[in-house]
């Protein structure tokens, strides 16, 4: 036997353990269904770095790991359904099939490279029901698995998953789902990160078109139970004397709904 060999089985085996500890270094992110559509939650500080983002009307996308190597997946699965929607139609644009284009992609980097790519994705598209939801999670090596309810990588995932598995049920409304998110995302008598250092979005399907939405700012604060999650309390508006209480009226202005760089 040849210096230096290496058996395919264990070349496979340390390529798998170098991605794993690469993606373990991040943050969880958790997909989940709730009563509307499908919302994303990631704890990221970064206002530049999405770890969530559109990929066409009514899919949705993210991902953990090393950025540069998802990011250049998400670019390419934009071209991707921007082309398949000009070129037939925009309904044979699907989340499957940007699935197994990414499949295909991460398995060939896998076996060719001598480096794997350092990401898990999960691509999600809403239904016009929730029976018609699908969410694909895709793992380094090009594996693809239909989820139902939850899903959950990167970070300590199956600890996370095992909190928010305790507080799931079909149906929640957004405001449940996103507490539960972010129950299972805060380790044990810890605290929750601050709105500032959430990433929030869903796919709604009560929306026309483009199904996808950033929840961000003062929206994001009212869902969270109508104070900012680092526990300081929302400011008074000061009121003209005399002035009569009347209902309060929703800022505008704070949600972006593009698809997140």
């Amino acid at each position: 036997m040849p210096f230096g060999y290496v058996s395919p089985e264990q070349e496979m085996r340390d390529k798998a353990d170098f991605a794993r500890k690469g993606i373990a270094r991040g943050r969880s992110v958790v997909v989940l269904q709730y009563e509307n559509g499908i919302l994303f939650v990631a704890p990221n500080a970064s206002r530049a770095l999405h770890k969530i983002s559109e990929i066409y009307d009514r899919i949705g996308f993210a991902a953990v790991g090393k950025y540069n190597e998802f990011e250049a997946l998400r670019l390419g699965g934009i071209r991707y359904a921007d082309i398949n929607g000009y070129t037939y139609d925009r309904g044979d644009v699907t989340a499957r099939g940007l699935a197994n284009l990414y499949a295909q992609s991460l398995g060939m980097v896998f076996t060719e490279s001598r480096k794997p790519y350092e990401v898990e994705l999960v691509v999600a598209e809403v239904g016009e029901t929730p029976d018609g939801d699908q969410i694909y999670r895709l793992t380094f090596d090009g594996s693809v698995t239909d989820e139902h309810g939850f899903v959950v990588m990167g970070g300590v995932a199956d600890a996370v998953a095992a909190r928010l598995k305790d507080r799931f049920r079909e149906g929640l409304p957004l405001t449940e789902a996103l507490d539960a998110a972010l129950s299972a995302l805060t380790e044990p008598g810890g605290e929750r990160p601050p709105v500032s250092q959430l990433e929030v979005a869903v796919l709604d399907r009560s929306r026309d078109h483009r199904k996808f939405q950033r929840l961000t700012g003062p929206r994001l604060e009212r869902l969270l139970g109508g104070a900012p999650a680092d526990g300081t309390p929302p400011a008074e508006t000061p009121k003209a004397e005399g002035a009569d209480d009347g209902p309060a009226t929703a800022p505008e202005g704070d949600i972006d709904t593009g698809s997140g760089g």
